[in-house]
């Protein structure tokens, strides 16, 4: 019996989405998977058609994390700490370069969690630019019962995103975070009810692709840079890409619809 793909990839509508599929392994990131994930990004990037890239899940959890069963591509332990950091750099599957890629991309990846979202798949999440919750989602780095730290920038990422209280919470003190929580803490960015979620999804997915491209790209290097630099260079920032974007075609078509719309009214 031939086993199903771990990654399912389709498209609507100028989206791409990626499905994880292993359900019976709590669709655990094996090699296989995240092979898949690696190119489905590349396409992504490279179809200038693509406009959002959407990741969601099959069964009860969104993702249990790392495939700690696999072997980690087949590498013993480096015995040195420069051997381990230099193979929590590269290894395992690609997963720093894969999260890195998705985060720089001037694209929008949405992440949608219909369960539990673990370890290296919260690290996942955290790379992309929106994370949407169903109501029974829940969130947990498990790395703390080993007596580590998260791996692939999940430190780094949850720290930046939503500040140092609450990423001791989850980190340190090891506590999982549920939907609600999650989202009161900023870790994600809207909660859908169960029933309606991934129709809610991809009506956000929609919306999103709707968006001016060069400006949605403008806006992710603009507001990742404003994350870092003080007001005075922020705003410098946002003065450089209007600048461009101003004298773009579409810019001077959309004005020029939006004061008709108002003249309209005004009659």
């Amino acid at each position: 019996m031939t086993e199903a793909p771990h990654l399912l990839v389709s498209e609507d509508n100028g989206i791409l989405i990626a499905t994880l599929n292993r359900p019976e392994k709590l669709n655990a990131l094996g090699s296989q998977l995240m092979k898949g994930l690696g190119e489905a990004v590349e396409i992504f990037r490279d179809t200038p058609d693509l406009k959002v890239m959407l990741i969601r899940a099959t069964g009860r959890y969104f993702s249990a994390g790392a495939d700690l069963k696999e072997g980690g591509e087949g590498s013993a332990m480096p015995t040195t700490g420069s051997g381990i950091r230099e193979m929590h750099r590269r290894l395992p599957n690609r997963m720093r370069q894969i999260w890195d890629e998705i985060e720089h991309i001037e694209k929008p990846f949405v992440v949608a969690h219909q369960g539990m979202c673990v370890g290296g798949s919260l690290e996942l999440s955290l790379s992309c630019d929106f994370r949407l919750a169903a109501t029974s989602a829940g969130y947990a780095f498990p790395e703390a019962k080993f007596g580590l730290l998260p791996a692939t920038n999940g430190v780094s990422r949850l720290t930046r995103l939503v500040g140092p209280h609450w990423a001791r919470l989850l980190i340190m003190a090891n506590l999982p975070a549920t939907a609600a929580e999650a989202y009161n803490m900023g870790l994600v960015h809207k909660v859908f009810a169960d029933e309606t979620f991934e129709r809610d999804v991809m009506d956000f997915c929609h919306h999103l692709a709707r968006q001016n491209g060069e400006m949605m790209g403008a806006a992710k290097i603009a507001i990742e840079l404003a994350a870092d630099l003080g007001a005075e260079q922020a705003a410098a920032v946002e003065r450089m890409a209007n600048s461009s974007l101003m004298l773009m075609p579409s810019y001077q078509e959309g004005m020029r619809r939006h004061l008709a719309t108002i003249g309209s009214k005004k009659d």
